[in-house]
């Protein structure tokens, strides 16, 4: 039985958070600061989506030109400033599906449930090594920035991977590809096949 929840969301055009990854906000739209109060008041956490179609693209709804999936964003840091705007820092956590809006408040909300990524067959071994070539290819790509990547990149393959997509010159879709790999190994070999001709051509 899939456990469901309903958490608000925040949408925002050009942005796939992966598990791990930090991302600063700044809050300045009412709607959002009414998120924001809610998330501090019960420590719960609120969903980062993607918005694929813009207003000016489409004339459909807010709810249905947003993405159908996203991540957790987990509260690290908030700062008021005297205009009633916050500057925020949130952390990925668990990936999830939109199984139906609630229109219901200022902001978007909605019930999710967590899409947890499903056991590859071929096992850690087969994700870790996949970890080291994309660890080596980010290397060859970034030679000036190696000695920072070798000392920033985490060891565990879930978090690599997060890693690489923040280094890497990807798009909002495809880093949504990344998002939605069924499996982690899909996922390390998603971003292999997303590295730049520069550092693929050299393995």
């Amino acid at each position: 039985m899939t456990l469901k929840m309903h958490v608000p969301l925040f949408p925002l055009p050009k942005v796939v958070l992966l598990p791990g990854q930090v991302l600063p906000l700044y809050v300045f739209e009412p709607r959002y600061r009414e998120l924001l109060a809610r998330v501090q008041a019960s420590g719960e956490p609120f969903g980062i989506v993607r918005i694929v179609q813009s207003r000016e693209a489409s004339p459909l709804p807010f709810h249905e030109r947003v993405a159908r999936v996203g991540t957790l964003a987990h509260l690290l840091r908030a700062e008021w400033h005297e205009d009633g705007t916050s500057s925020i820092l949130v952390t990925g956590g668990e990936r999830f599906r939109v199984q139906a809006f609630d229109l219901t408040h200022a902001y978007l909300s909605a019930e999710v449930a967590p899409w947890p990524l499903e056991p590859d067959p071929l096992g850690p071994p087969a994700e870790e090594a996949c970890a080291r070539r994309l660890l080596s290819d980010l290397l060859r790509l970034r030679p000036d920035d190696a000695d920072a990547i070798r000392e920033a990149a985490p060891e565990n393959p879930l978090l690599l991977a997060s890693f690489a997509a923040a280094l890497l010159p990807l798009s909002a879709e495809q880093r949504e590809e990344v998002l939605t790999a069924p499996t982690l190994l899909g996922r390390l070999e998603t971003l292999l096949g997303f590295m730049p001709g520069e550092a693929r051509e050299l393995n």
